[in-house]
């Protein structure tokens, strides 16, 4: 797969805590980004799973989460 190529605009303390990332994991600058950009999508598609569950598991069993928080 080809990658795209772009232009990351950083400020400086995101640039330091870029660096920092990069340091501590022992890889580059662009790796520690694609690392941090990767893991933050798959959190964010898990809590919306979790949550579209959540909300599901409510709507179907709310009767009976009714009945027992009486």
């Amino acid at each position: 797969m080809v990658g795209m190529a772009m232009t990351l605009r950083l400020t400086d303390e995101q640039e330091r805590a870029l660096a920092l990332l990069a340091e501590v994991d022992g890889v580059s600058k662009h790796e520690a980004a694609v690392r941090a950009i990767t893991d933050v999508a798959a959190r964010r598609v898990k809590e919306d799973r979790v949550r579209a569950l959540s909300r599901d598991g409510r709507e179907r069993y709310a009767a009976l989460l009714d009945r027992l928080a009486q």
